[in-house]
């Protein structure tokens, strides 16, 4: 009789959770469908100082593999990076918080937000980041600067203090041509943190620095 009774309580939240678990699964696939449907479509066409895309599934990866919920963008752009930070922040139940200092961009990025599904998983400002970042109390376990490269430094130090155990400041821009000596100054900076260990992503021309802090 026990036996009977304990397959029937089995069955009984079975029944209760799975659907849960499944409407959870579905929303996911739906949502990659409709980020992967909108990135396709927008393939090719983003300029005014957008990432490429292979620096966006770079930070969407390493989002995903350190599991980052607590997100920083610097410089919104119109989107492209944000898309792909919140995208992966969906699949790891986080939120971003991206800062842009140019009105008709804000909007584009909202509006790309929006079509691409992932508006819930972002805090879009606008706003001066010289005066955003400082203020922000966070704390932070990802942070991707690409705004002003005369004020990276800046910037690092504003946020570095923010950043958890085990989270990752990255920067876009610092490799290749055309570096500049705001760019240098930052990557002489980090080189000398003793709690830091950076490493730079070539894949793209534009390169993307990476600076995690130690685990305590």
């Amino acid at each position: 009789m026990q036996n009977v009774l304990r397959a029937i309580l089995a069955l009984s939240l079975g029944a209760a959770v799975a659907p849960t678990a499944v409407t959870a699964q579905n929303s996911s696939t739906e949502l990659d469908a409709k980020v992967q449907s909108f990135l396709e479509r927008r393939r090719g066409t983003w300029r005014d100082l957008n990432v490429p895309e292979s620096d966006g599934k770079l930070l969407h990866d390493l989002i995903v593999k350190h599991k980052f919920t607590r997100a920083l963008e610097i410089g919104t752009s119109t989107g492209h990076s944000g898309v792909w930070i919140a995208w992966a922040l969906a699949k790891t139940g986080g939120r971003l918080i991206t800062v842009e200092i140019d009105p008709q961009r804000h909007r584009a990025a909202v509006a790309n937000f929006k079509e691409a599904g992932v508006a819930a998983y972002i805090d879009a400002r606008l706003g001066d980041a010289h005066e955003v970042v400082p203020a922000l109390s966070g704390p932070f376990d990802f942070v991707f600067s690409d705004a002003d490269k005369d004020w990276y430094k800046n910037y690092f130090v504003a946020a570095w203090p923010k950043m958890v155990s085990g989270g990752c400041f990255t920067a876009h821009n610092v490799s290749g041509r055309g570096v500049g000596a705001g760019i240098r100054d930052f990557l002489a900076h980090i080189k000398t943190l003793p709690d830091a260990v950076t490493t730079v992503d070539t894949s793209s021309r534009s390169g993307v620095s990476i600076t995690c802090k130690r685990q305590d």
